[in-house]
This record gives structure tokens, sequence and C-alpha cells, in this order.
């Protein structure tokens, strides 16, 4: 009984590892991120400066997985905020930085769930406008809820 219960926990972080260390990696790379400060014409502001490994992504597909969270008051079902971390911990509520999120463009709308979902789409880099994330999956996919 208990070598069968051991090798029950085996298979399972087995599979867990399988299934989410592919989207767990792509946010330990994404947070290799630095920045350096610039001005525009409402003051100061943080730039991103993305490392080799990160710029090595741009374009490519990549899946992440996480947490959507609800802005500007409301859910779109086709563009949402992906967050590595919960809602309390989240970079606009918690204590998450700006490489802890980003804007997903997804294919088909999908219903608004607090669960951790996983998606794949293309990443795209944004360093120039400050008005969206430094972080841009398009054509993205929902995979898993």
């Amino acid at each position: 009984m208990i070598l069968k219960r051991t090798l029950f926990i085996l298979m399972l972080v087995i599979v867990t590892s399988l299934t989410y260390g592919q989207s767990t990696t792509v946010w330990k790379d994404l947070a290799q991120v630095t920045y350096k400060i610039g001005q525009d014409e409402f003051g100061e502001l943080y730039i991103p400066v993305f490392g080799p490994s990160i710029k090595s992504m741009e374009g490519k597909v990549v899946e992440a997985d996480g947490y959507i969270i609800p802005f500007e008051g409301m859910f779109k079902p086709e563009h949402i905020i992906l967050s590595s971390l919960p809602l309390a911990e989240c970079f606009f509520c918690g204590s998450g930085g700006p490489e802890t999120v980003m804007e997903v463009m997804l294919k088909s709308p999908i219903k608004y769930t607090s669960k951790r979902v996983k998606v794949r789409g293309k990443l795209t880099l944004n360093d120039k406008d400050p008005e969206k994330l430094m972080y841009i999956l398009k054509e993205a996919e929902l995979l898993a809820n």
C-alpha cells in the first residue's frame, strides 16, 4: 500500500513537471530583464533592457501559465493580462514586478476564470510604448484551464 502511494505521488510529480516545466521556465527567462531610466513628456520612466536570452525568444511561439488579471475594471475575453502570480501578489495588486505579467491577444475569446490557465502564442517584446506591457503574446490560444 505504501509503495503504491509512493509510486502514485512520484508519477504525479513527473506529470506535473512535464506539463508546467516549459511555461515556468518562460517566466524565469523573462525575469532576467533589467531597466534603464529614460524620459518622456511626463517625466522619468523605466525602459526595459532585454538581454540576449530574452531577445532570442522574440517572435517565437512560447507557452506561459498564470492567472488572468482583470484590468480597467473589466475583463476583455480576447485581450487579457496574464500574471505568473496570483491576483494578491501580481504586479498591479501586490509585490510582483512588471516582468511577471504579459498582455495576451487571443485568437478566440475565452471565459474568465480565477484558476490558473495556460496559453501559447508568439512573443513580442515592447521597449517603446509605455502604454503597453513589455511582454505581449500575439495570436495566442488557450491550452488549459
